[in-house]
């Protein structure tokens, strides 16, 4: 059974005869809404789909928390806008909009509710908005809150039992779970200074120096703190489900304590509640935050990411755990699994399970054509991604996609790579690559030339295409009866190839490349027989001012490196004692607050360790993750950063305190040791 299922099951189960279920969601427009937020949502969406499956009534709805106060400023705003300091302490919905010259959202939480809103639409999802600046200001909650006045001394006992630390002295009697904005400066900077029971008259003063009366029967511009204002909402929106970060689901987090509230204060159950992990990035996991302008929204993932994968990538995942989003090669195969998945349920093959997934993941009916990405990415840079081209080369492998099949996947494509990985575009080189060829032996130059002649005097279909592919070492080297030398001479040959087609050592599957394209756009890219062009020549000489900077830049060595004297000998008992293995990076992620230290999550061939080491200016996280490096394992824990690290692995250092990590062949196995 899926997640939300057992989640709408429960549901169901604690108030059997309710007419229609609630599921909610809320968020504060204090930045871009992030990927983390939209699990939020897609939470609860999937529940409120559950529970239709069911057969039960159910709504969806969101709260916009503009009437948070501006906490701090994300850098997406300070970046347009260098006065919005002074607002810190506003409502958000009072805070005019920094990219007012860009649209014409009227606030500052208006162009990030906007800017949701409009990515929610391209899955599908249409939630029934709730404003909480609206509802506050037209005195929607004014019972709730002078309950929650009444009560004050009650909610203090009960935020206290949470904390660590005692209360000091007359800090009960000076507790209002209220705060009011200022009628003079606009911001929550105020004190109450007493209250009236009896007439819910209160006077304050603020640190901008104005002072005045509140009254809470007709004054409604004031908000109650995040949890007491929680527990409020649960009871006045009827509220069954509602999801939180695991921030808010641990024992002393903000559900636990809000749960109480809304049933000693409010008289009220909590709803059933789902924490959820944060998500990661591919080598970059780690929470992110609104407000830190540190985030990824889905907009920016759907130019990538289509909305459906979107969706099956937070539907197959149970909500407790953690998955990344990839700006890898990991997309690909993320793309591959949804198509399975997809074509499995078209086909009725998929399990029961496969099938729960999938339903989450539908977006206006609309039918996905599983045309595979990464062909489209492996011959896309290729064909300058025209369709039309396109087109043919999938007629010419026996894969004949329309355009109108492919044509969305295929900008997703052009996308990722010009977006994340510009190193994967493939073109063909313009001119011969003779630099590539000279190194060759002869052997292999005749490789080279065998390839050309065979393309040249003969037609194939795909199938012989690739049977000739892998012939041509045999054709040069004879009849080869070792299996591992043939499958060495094959993946050299293919290397050479790729190098005078594509300046890379690998590219698309060799034959459906040769295949897919136009003879006439390569064959001279393997014709060595004709003397160099004039164009070919000059592409071997630099100018002048390309030499002069290549021989500044040589004289100024970033990797020269003083060599110490030799340590005092030690014995072969001491070496024996260290434990250094092979290991095999699975995860890079960054350490909040860390400027110097990635967080390595390890396979050592037999478990997982995590060690934490500093050489975050030398590296990306894309740059370490998949490689296997060299680990001294049996290293005492040690607590760096606020992570415990589980050893050390091997690097040099040059002069300029610039690292360099040892890598290991990726043939070497995972826990190999070294002696």
């Amino acid at each position: 059974m899926h997640w939300s299922e057992i989640l709408a099951q429960q549901v169901i189960e604690r108030n059997p005869h309710k007419e229609e279920y609630v599921c909610a969601t809320g968020i504060s427009p204090s930045g871009s809404i992030h990927i983390g937020n939209f699990r939020d949502i897609a939470t609860s969406y999937f529940v409120v789909l559950a529970l239709r499956k069911l057969g039960r009534k159910a709504r969806l709805i969101h709260s916009w928390d503009n009437f948070d106060r501006l906490r701090k400023i994300p850098a997406n705003v300070a970046a347009v806008a260098s006065d919005m300091e002074r607002y810190i302490g506003c409502a958000l919905a009072d805070v005019p909009n920094p990219f007012a010259g860009e649209n014409d959202a009227p606030t500052y939480a208006a162009h990030f509710e906007r800017e949701f809103a409009d990515s929610l639409e391209k899955f599908g999802i249409a939630p029934d908005y709730r404003y909480q600046v609206d509802l506050y200001r037209a005195g929607k909650y004014t019972k709730e809150i002078l309950l929650a006045l009444s009560e004050r001394g009650r909610i203090f006992d009960i935020l206290d039992s949470f904390r660590t630390q005692d209360a000091i002295e007359g800090e009960r009697d000076s507790y209002y779970p209220v705060a009011i904005y200022c009628s003079e400066c606009g911001h929550d900077t105020t004190k109450i200074q007493d209250y009236d029971e009896t007439t819910h008259i209160a006077h304050y003063q603020c640190k901008c120096g104005h002072q005045s009366e509140f009254d809470f029967n007709a004054d409604f511009n004031c908000k109650l703190s995040w949890k007491i204002d929680w527990a409020m909402r649960w009871g006045y929106e009827g509220v069954d489900f509602e999801p939180g970060g695991q921030d808010h689901a641990s024992p002393s987090g903000s559900y636990q304590t809000s749960r109480i509230i809304a049933k000693e204060i409010f008289g009220v159950d909590a709803p059933i509640f789902q924490g959820y992990s944060f998500i990661g990035l591919k080598g970059a996991t780690g929470k992110m935050s609104g407000s830190s302008g540190l985030n990824l929204t889905p907009k920016t993932l759907l130019k990538i990411y289509e909305p459906e994968v979107i969706l099956w990538l937070y539907s197959r995942t149970d909500p407790s755990h953690s998955f990344d989003f990839c700006f890898d090669e990991g997309i690909l195969r993320q793309y591959t699994e949804f198509d399975r998945m997809y074509n499995a349920v078209a086909n009725d093959t998929a399990t029961d399970v496969e099938q729960a997934i999938m339903f989450n993941c539908a977006v206006n009916h609309r039918v996905i054509n599983t045309v595979p990405m990464s062909w489209l990415v492996q011959f896309g840079s290729v064909v300058n991604f025209s369709p039309s081209v396109l087109e043919t080369v999938f007629t010419k492998i026996g894969t004949p996609y329309k355009t109108s099949e492919f044509a969305w996947r295929l900008e997703l494509a052009q996308n990722w790579l010009e977006m994340c990985s510009p190193e994967s575009v493939n073109h063909l080189n313009k001119h011969r690559n003779w630099a590539a060829y000279e190194v060759l032996s002869e052997d292999e130059q005749r490789e080279i030339a065998v390839l050309h002649e065979n393309l040249l005097n003969n037609e194939y279909t795909l199938d012989e295409l690739n049977a000739m592919i892998y012939a041509v070492p045999m054709q040069v080297f004879g009849a080869i009866d070792d299996p591992k030398r043939k499958k060495t001479l094959q993946a050299a040959f293919f290397k050479n190839v790729y190098r005078l087609l594509i300046g890379k050592e690998q590219g698309p599957r060799l034959y459906l490349f040769l295949y897919a394209l136009e003879r006439g756009a390569y064959m001279h890219l393997l014709d060595f027989d004709a003397p160099k062009t004039e164009e070919e020549i000059a592409a071997e000489h630099p100018s002048v001012v390309e030499v002069i900077a290549e021989i500044e830049s040589e004289s100024a060595d970033d990797n020269a490196v003083t060599v110490q004297p030799i340590k005092p000998p030690i014995q072969i008992d001491d070496f024996a004692k260290l434990d250094l293995r092979v290991c095999e990076i699975i995860k890079c992620q960054e350490i909040r607050k860390s400027h110097n230290c990635y967080k390595l999550t390890l396979n050592d061939g037999s478990s997982e360790r995590v060690i934490v080491s500093s050489i975050k200016h030398d590296y990306t996280p894309e740059q370490l993750t998949g490689k296997k490096i060299i680990v001294l394992v049996n290293l005492a824990p040690a607590r760096i950063t606020g992570v415990t690290s589980e050893g050390m692995l091997l690097a040099t250092s040059n002069d300029h305190g610039k690292n360099t990590v040892i890598f290991v062949d990726e043939i070497v196995p995972n826990g190999s040791s070294l002696h």
